[in-house]
Parts: C-alpha cells; structure tokens; sequence
C-alpha cells in the first residue's frame, strides 16, 4: 500500500495518506481503505496526512464518502500546502481539518511578556512566541487571533500572529516583533523612566476605553465580575454579598474595549511605537473593572508578599506602588485628590473580590498562606462595602 498506512487507536481507524493523491490513483487508494475497514473494523476515523505532500479534486472525493460513513471523520496533520487545498475547497469548513504545527524550544529563552492565560518569550531578535498554559489551546489561539485583529482594525496598535507552534505538549503563536521590550524591561533597571512610561501606558489605555466595538465581538467584563461576586456568596455575610451584588449589577452597560490584563509586561516599545499585546483577555466594560485588574497587578497580588511583584513584573513593591498612584492621577489629571482616592476604593472593591474568588478556587483554604490572602481579601471588601454606594464614576 504505497499511498496508505493504518493503525488502530480502540475504536478508530487512523489512515495514513502518503505521497501525491490524483485522479491516477484515488481509485486505488479508495480501495485500499475500504480493504482496512473490512479487516480492522472501527466506529470511526482519522486521516493522518502528515505525509500527505498533495491531493487533487479526486482525492476529496474520497474523503467525502469517507465523511458520510464516518460523521466525526476529521483530518490531522497536514502540512500548510495540504490545508490550504482543504480550506479553498470547503472542506475545512464542513469538517476539522487541523494543521501540522512545526515544533520548537523555549528552553533558555528571555520571558519578555506574561498575561493571564501564558507567557511571551523572545525565540530570535526578531521573533517572539506566546506559549499558552492550557495544553488543549488551538480555539484560544484562534479566539486571541480573531480579537487581535478586530483591535487592530478599530486603531489599537498591536502585533497579529503569523504562524502557530508547537511548544512541548502545548501550542504558540508566533509574532515578529523586531527591537521589542516590554515596559517591563524598560523599568528593570531604570526605575528614573517610571514616570516616562507612566504616561505613555495611560496613553495607550486611554485610547483602548475610547474605543467602541460592536456588542457581542467581544466578552462582556460585567458579567465576568458578576461571576466572581456570585462565587463568593457561601464566604461572605447576606447584606454585605447583596450589596456587592447589586453594586456589581448596578455598573451600567458599556461596549467600549478594555485589555483586560494591562500592565508593564503587556505593553511593549518597538522602536518608538507601543504595542499592546496579549490579546486574549480584550472585552468590553465600564472602566472600572480595568483598573480593579491593574490595581491588582500592582498592589493586591502583593500586598502580602511583596516578592511577588518582583518575580511577576520584576520591579520592587514601592515602584509598583508608585506606579500604580501615579496611572490613576495622569488618568484622572481633571478629577480632585479626593474623587481620585474615591475612584481607587471602588477598583480595590472589584479587585479584592477577583483575588479572594481566584485563592478559593485554587485551593487557598487549604494552606495557610492561602488562608491569610483570603482572610486580608474578605477584610478589605467588608470594610470597602461599608465605604462605596457606586462603582461608577
């Protein structure tokens, strides 16, 4: 069988496609894996094209019957001149047809970003990778793809991936990012630059919450922190969960961009021009719910342990702090001292209440430092909830 190879995985066939398949020889090959069914007969099928260097019009053809006897029958492994043929066809569309993804190393490599869902890491100058926590990654991948370019389009100067890799048992995304530093690296061993790239990060993150984007295109914060105040309902007292609630629910409806996950490592310098990256975190809301999330990239996830900021952003507790106060007096240059701290109580609220949840959820009540992170969370919400009646401003 010059053009197949079988192997049976339980209940499914896998076929191997070899070579070039034609019109010249898609009858045989046809055959021969009708030949595979009757002697290892199976619930369904895999065509692995790995080795699969073309297929023409009647090779499909194959495929497609294959595709009515097998509804689950997808194809795996194919090189980007065999997808390409699928996808032009329609084929990717009416089935999971799914790419061999070249592998690659990050052993030894500079971390350069680090977001909610992985880390960027520098695999060349000139080139840059995402590697995704989540093994099981190639939806996120598209999901942050998709999201990138929508950003993109609508103004938001970001990098779009051009290849996806195959990163140990994970998966990337590629990015060319030539003379790239995150603001990260830019602060690590020149903390005289904080207030320099103070202002050139609310820059940007004023221009993302003036932009609008149409709803549905992107995930709604709101009912994200909604989640977080709900899980948190068995550990906290009635009135004061009713009331985070509602505060909570009272936020109203707003479409315009937030990143999500913005701080020093998710915003880079290319030359003279800031990028933001790590787009998987874009959705829309009220801006309060940002900065509940850069508070804590700051303060909250240190307050305890102020090692964490250093090994996380790799600045000292104090310049996180600083840097922190000084986002929110430059975001709000036309609001007094007063509404300014008014304004950090209700991020802090939001915050708090995103830590507390993320500790339980990781099984912070099982350990003492996470009892202690829990303990200081449910504190400051109880004592914020007695100090804030609106989380709008």
């Amino acid at each position: 069988m010059e053009n197949i190879g079988a192997r049976r995985d339980k209940d499914t066939l896998i076929i191997e496609l070899k070579g070039h398949i034609d019109s010249a020889n898609a009858g045989e090959v046809e055959k021969e894996i009708n030949a595979c069914k009757e002697s290892e007969p199976c619930t369904n099928m895999i065509i692995d094209a790995k080795e699969l260097k073309y297929i023409s019009s009647a090779g499909l053809r194959v495929i497609l019957r294959l595709k009515k006897e097998f509804p689950d029958l997808k194809v795996i492994n194919a090189s980007s001149e065999v997808y390409e043929i699928f996808d032009i066809t329609g084929f990717a569309e009416m089935m999971t047809v799914e790419k061999a993804y070249r592998e690659i190393s990050v052993e030894g490599c500079e971390v350069i970003g680090q977001g909610a869902n992985g880390k960027v890491y520098r695999i060349d100058p000139d080139t840059i990778v995402k590697v995704y926590l989540n093994p099981d990654s190639l939806p996120d991948i598209q999901r942050e793809r998709e999201l990138a370019r929508t950003a993109l389009i609508l103004g938001i100067p970001t990098a779009i991936p051009y290849d996806v890799v195959k990163v140990g048992e994970g998966y990337g995304s590629v990015f060319e990012l030539l003379n790239a530093k995150s603001f990260a690296k830019l602060l690590a061993n020149n903390l005289d630059k904080l207030d320099e790239v103070v202002k050139m990060s609310v820059d940007l993150l004023k221009k993302i919450h003036s932009t609008e984007v149409k709803p549905g295109i992107m995930p709604d914060m709101k009912a994200v922190a909604l989640d977080w105040v709900e899980f948190l309902q068995p550990y906290l007292p009635e009135d004061k969960y009713n009331k985070l609630h509602r505060l909570v629910d009272e936020v109203p409806q707003d479409f315009h961009m937030m990143h999500g996950d913005y701080h020093i490592k998710n915003v880079m310098m290319q030359n003279d021009e800031v990028l933001l990256i790590d787009m998987d975190t874009l959705c829309t809301g009220h801006p309060i719910f940002e900065f509940a999330s850069i508070f804590n990239a700051y303060q909250g996830y240190a307050e305890l342990d102020h090692k964490n900021i250093e090994s996380f952003l790799g600045i000292p507790y104090e310049a996180g702090k600083e840097f922190w106060e000084k986002t929110l007096k430059l975001y709000f240059a036309d609001r007094s001292d007063e509404e300014i701290k008014e304004i950090e109580k209700k991020a802090k609220l939001i915050g708090y209440t995103r830590i507390m949840r993320r500790s339980i959820r990781r099984g912070g009540l099982e350990d003492e430092n996470g009892k202690a992170v829990i303990e200081n969370c449910k504190n400051h919400i109880l004592e914020l909830l007695d100090e804030v009646d609106s989380l709008v401003f």
